[in-house]
Formats: structure tokens, sequence, C-alpha cells
């Protein structure tokens, strides 16, 4: 929610959200959620995809995005709270290059049905 009120407050109006929860797409594309115990989250992210600009939010396994992974272990790692990135240390440049070169890794998925 935070970087996409940074979006919007810096003009963006295509943004790109992924997620590697499923479940998180799958709830903020729910319209059913007023009794949900994160009601008031899911409320405040559709108040601003609700906004005149084109957001898509979509489910990407963490190794689809490993700038986003890394900066998420890393929020393991600070205080809690909003914290922008306003320059990218070695490591992180590092994961900017992997993903705009397109390498993946395999992944195992088990269907189980």
């Amino acid at each position: 929610m935070e970087g996409l009120q940074v979006a919007w407050d810096m003009g963006h109006r295509r943004v790109r959200v992924q997620l590697d929860s499923q479940c998180a797409v799958q709830l903020i594309r729910r319209t059913d959620t007023e009794e949900h115990h994160c009601a008031a989250i899911l409320a405040r992210f559709r108040e601003l995809l609700s906004r005149p600009w084109e957001v898509l939010v979509e489910h990407v396994y963490r190794e689809g995005n490993r700038c986003a992974d890394f900066l998420a272990s890393r929020g393991h790692v600070v205080s809690f709270g909003f914290h922008e990135v306003v320059s990218s240390d070695p490591m992180l440049s590092y994961w900017i290059m992997y993903d705009c070169q397109g390498i993946s890794e395999p992944r195992l998925i088990l269907n189980e049905r």
C-alpha cells in the first residue's frame, strides 16, 4: 500500500504490483471481504486502486522478482515502518541486473488437488 501511495504521489499512472502471495492477490480481487480480519487494509488498497490510473496486480514467484525478494528479506532486519530506498547497495544493483537480464532459476511446483 505504501508503495502505491508513493507511486501515486510521484505521478506514476501505470503501475505493476507483483506479490509473491497468491492468497493476497485473490483477496485484493475479491469484493466480499468486509468480514475478513484484514478488511481495513483491503479497503485502503482498493481505494488506492480505484483512483484514475492503471494498476496491474499480479502474482509472481519470488524468483521472478529477485529485487523485491531481496528487499523483503532486508525488511526482516530493519525497524517496523516505511523505508524508502534512495540509493542502491551493491547487492541490490546485482539483483536489478539479474532481473533485467531475465535470468531465472528452476522451481519445483507441486499442484496438489
